[in-house]
């Protein structure tokens, strides 16, 4: 059957495809694909088949390859006698994934700007129009580090600032979280031996970093378990005896999921499984390294994957850790059979304050958990971090200093009142604190 001559122009195209026309003629320009006509005013004529290898090259990108690497393919399977459109086989299957560069700056950070723009306008066709540019000029490494982490990272900071809502914020991580699933579902099939189990420890809700690593885990050929979110510990020797991983991957963002992924790496140990872990906390307080059992996978996350490798190559024995105190474990016992009443009590104190109600409670909640942790963890020192962090959140939210000493010392006296000796520590950190913010 004779083909259709072209009859479409670039807007007709760009509204079929999804693509922008700038994205159009780069791939035109720097690739050949594709090969429109042009009008005798000299505007761009598409036909049918035009249109149909955009479409084509596109899906290769979804599923994981580069536009390059997509050109690659198309140019290989024509010059054997086939034609790319009628080919059945998988594409992306038969890629070799190779570690690819991270630059940034310049379009990058444009893409980056326009996309956070979108989903705080809740635009999510454009922000997904400017998430499929990004993948049009770059590998898909490059974006999901470049553009989806980082500006997940900056929405998360001006929520924190308060100049945007939790639920912008909501919305942006959603919206990466369903690429990032998406790319890793459509990951080519693994090329190396041995299996990697993931899953992030009770407590912990923040799967974005999990789902980088997978996907550039699997990029590399590796088969990874993925479990998600707040995996419980209780069965995970049952799930480690079906999937007989030759490593177990774990990440905590908060002081209070460290502590409990403490717990999932002493299932680890007992069951002869190694651990490799990471996270934000991990990076914020190093010393927080020398209590769990396991290999710390470094601070910059482009760089686990190599970290992994060695692991699965080249295994080696546990970093030895730091006993945990019994004291310290009889004072979280303590502390947390009175914690609900503790923050009941400071939020009652501070309910006159009703524009900072609902930030006095998630703040009393935060404390309350992470000086669970730092009790579980064997030092009341980590709280460093977490009661600026409270600090912060109070007062970037229009919470004056003086109501902040007031918080301080609702919960100071409360905790003096309910804890007493059994949990000194906690009660002597409390009045440290509460000194540091007492009004001059």
């Amino acid at each position: 059957m004779a083909q259709e001559g072209p009859r479409f122009n670039l807007k007709a195209v760009v509204q079929q495809t999804g693509l922008k026309p700038d994205t159009l003629r780069a791939w035109e320009r720097r690739y050949g694909l594709p090969t429109p006509k042009r009008s005798s005013g000299g505007h761009r004529l598409y036909s049918q088949r035009d249109i149909d290898t955009i479409k084509w090259l596109a899906a290769r990108q979804r599923e994981g390859l580069s536009i390059k690497r997509a050109v690659e393919l198309w140019q290989q399977i024509d010059a054997g006698g086939r034609d790319p459109l009628q080919a059945a086989t998988p594409i992306a299957t038969r890629a070799t994934p190779v570690p690819a560069p991270y630059p940034t700056g310049g379009t990058v950070t444009q893409l980056r700007e326009e996309w956070i723009a979108a989903c705080l306008a809740y635009d999510e066709q454009q922000a997904e129009r400017v998430a499929n540019q990004a993948f049009a000029l770059y590998p898909p490494e490059t974006v999901v580090l470049e553009l989806l982490q980082k500006a997940v990272a900056q929405i998360g900071e001006r929520w924190y600032k308060g100049e945007a809502t939790v639920q912008q914020e909501h919305f942006c991580s959603d919206l990466v979280i369903r690429r990032l699933e998406a790319l890793v579902m459509a990951a080519p099939p693994p090329t190396r031996p041995g299996r990697i189990l993931f899953a992030c420890p009770p407590q912990e809700q923040h799967i974005i970093s999990p789902l980088l690593l997978t996907f550039l885990l699997r990029r590399r050929g590796w088969e990874i378990v993925y479990l998600g979110a707040n995996v419980p510990t209780g069965q995970l020797e049952t799930t480690i005896a079906v999937t007989k991983p030759q490593l177990v991957i774990s990440a905590a963002q908060q002081l209070h999921t460290a502590a409990t992924l403490l717990e999932m790496a002493q299932v680890l140990q007992q069951a002869h499984v190694p651990l490799a872990y990471g996270g934000l906390i991990f990076n914020l307080l190093p010393a927080l390294r020398k209590r769990i059992p396991g290999h710390f996978l470094g601070e910059q996350l482009e760089m686990a994957p190599q970290t992994v490798e060695s692991l699965m190559t080249a295994p080696r024995p546990v970093p030895a850790v730091e006993a945990i105190p019994e004291a310290y474990l009889q004072a979280r016992d303590h502390f947390q059979a009175r914690q609900g009443l503790i923050e009941a009590y400071v939020v009652q104190t501070l309910s006159a304050a009703d524009h900072a109600h609902n930030h006095v409670t998630l703040a009393s909640r935060e404390l309350g958990s992470n000086i669970a942790a730092a009790l579980t963890l064997g030092d009341m020192e980590f709280l460093g971090t977490d009661i600026e962090w409270v600090m912060g959140l109070l007062q970037n939210y229009q919470l004056p200093r003086e109501a902040l000493y007031g918080y301080l010392q609702a919960y100071y006296e409360t905790a003096k009142e309910q804890l007493g000796e059994p949990a000194e520590a906690v009660v002597a950190w409390l009045g440290g604190v509460v000194n540091g913010y007492a009004p001059s």
